[in-house]
């Protein structure tokens, strides 16, 4: 292990918020704290400022100041780390001894099945699936709102603001999930078109929690949109899960709403998540620490 690193930090950042771990050497957390949204790809500075401000308050909570960044090994585990070159732009801003960026599937797996092979499926605001076999990482999804991050809180809320205008225009029979989505916009489609010219991937996953509570009341029009959505975790899924694949967690906000909704062959590989994202990413920063590699791999596309 080299003598400059003293402590570990950990980086669990999506499209809603930048959790931040500090820990000693032996993966004790001494601090963490929580800030807005870290979508590299969405807005690198808003995503650099986050980080950072959850960073310097982890490092208060834990007594620490931050001339102790020098000394740490970080890993941050971020949407969109996937994409162009954002990842090696923030890079070049961060203070850390040794540090990675990797997407956040990578730390979610660690967190959630440690070193063992299995697949998970991220289903918070965005979307990502991921699967370890041996050495070997296999990533789908997590390409964007506008593209990909199906299943994903922001696709759900966006395609019910398209139902509630389909509703509006008379196009599919309305149901108490349009009226409120229709009402939150002051009753006509004007404000959902003007909302839809500005709005970011966390705007259109606010619309999901409304979504969910008409699933569980039993809306046609609710249960249409997340039996679609369904479908598209488990058609991710089956592109993940190689054969000899016995263990997926589900996780993310999204998670506990999706299992009865899942196909058969998927239910009944799922298991619970062994930890958080966060812990993954610690986890990860202590191998870096000591390997000068955290030795999760790199996913194949």
């Amino acid at each position: 292990m080299g003598q400059d690193i003293r402590f570990l930090i950990g980086v669990d950042g999506g499209g809603t918020s930048c959790r931040v771990a500090v820990a000693s050497l032996d993966g004790s957390v001494l601090g963490e704290a929580k800030t807005g949204s870290s979508n590299i790809t969405t807005n690198l500075d808003s995503a650099s400022e986050s980080i950072m401000a959850a960073t310097s308050a982890a490092l208060a909570q834990a007594g620490l100041a931050e001339d102790v960044l020098p000394q740490s090994a970080a890993v941050l585990g971020l949407a969109g780390a996937n994409v162009g070159d954002f990842a090696k732009r923030l890079s070049e801003r961060l203070p850390f001894a040794r540090h990675t960026i990797e997407s956040d599937a990578t730390i979610a797996l660690q967190g959630a099945l440690g070193d063992g092979d299995g697949a998970i499926a991220i289903l918070g605001t965005g979307s990502a699936y991921l699967s370890r076999q041996g050495a070997e990482l296999k990533l789908t999804g997590g390409w964007g709102f506008q593209i990909s991050d199906l299943g994903g809180g922001a696709r759900l809320g966006r395609d019910a603001l398209e139902l509630a205008i389909l509703a509006h225009d008379g196009v599919v029979e309305a149901s108490p999930l349009t009226r409120e989505l229709l009402d939150a916009f002051k009753g006509g489609p004007d404000g959902i078109v003007l909302f839809v010219q500005t709005a970011k991937p966390a705007d259109y996953g606010r619309h999901a929690p409304t979504v969910l509570h008409h699933l569980e009341a039993g809306d046609a029009n609710a249960k249409t949109l997340f039996q679609r959505s369904a479908a598209h975790v488990d058609s991710a899924l089956d592109a993940v899960c190689a054969p000899g694949i016995d263990q997926v967690a589900l996780l993310g906000g999204l998670a506990p709403f999706y299992p009865k909704w899942l196909a058969k062959r998927h239910q009944v590989r799922l298991v619970p998540a062994r930890a958080d994202a966060l812990t993954g990413a610690v986890e990860l920063a202590a191998k870096l620490a000591i390997h000068g590699d955290h030795g999760a791999g790199r996913a194949k596309r």
